[in-house]
């Protein structure tokens, strides 16, 4: 993209060293786990300090992903990136199918009501195992369950706004 800024969005986080050749442990937020490892170049990042690296290689070691990444060859290097953020470019990312949303597409967005009360912004989401739950921070913090057609009546990316059958005052 020609003068414009690239959306990086985190999908994990080095957590460990994995072995004494360079393997790092990574802790993904990829939904499944080991998706993480589909993505490549990563960029790295840790307070001021960003690098871009490639993936080499990897695995799904238990509850665990390992990943080897280019010109990681010891334990000591290793060790250094722990703590890292992993982060990939939007254009990364698979296309959506009508009607489906990355939570990183509704993070920012604005709630309101079916009538227009705003509620607050989507500061984040949380995987309940029923259903996704929209965190909304406002004049207060609210919990809405994200069920389509019920709760969620509309989603607008253009326009930054979601749409909500929800009372203002629960």
């Amino acid at each position: 993209m020609t003068g414009q800024q690239q959306k990086l969005i985190s999908v994990g986080k080095i957590s460990g060293v994995f072995g004494v050749k360079g393997w790092l442990k990574v802790f993904s937020y990829t939904d499944h786990r080991e998706n993480i490892l589909n993505y490549s170049p990563w960029t790295l990042k840790k307070g001021d300090e960003t690098r871009t690296i490639n993936v080499v290689g990897g695995s799904s070691q238990g509850k665990t992903i390992v990943a080897q990444l280019d010109g990681v060859t010891d334990r000591d290097q290793a060790a250094s990136l722990m703590g890292f953020e992993v982060l990939i470019t939007e254009a990364q990312l698979p296309e959506t199918s009508e009607g489906e949303y990355y939570w990183s597409d509704l993070v920012g967005l604005k709630v309101e009501t079916e009538q227009g009360v705003p509620l607050g912004v989507v500061e984040s989401l949380l995987e309940t195992g029923a259903n996704d739950v929209l965190i909304i921070k406002g004049e207060r913090e609210r919990a809405i369950p994200f069920l389509r057609e019920q709760t969620i009546k509309r989603i607008d990316l253009e326009s930054g706004v979601i749409v909500v059958d929800w009372d203002p005052e629960f």
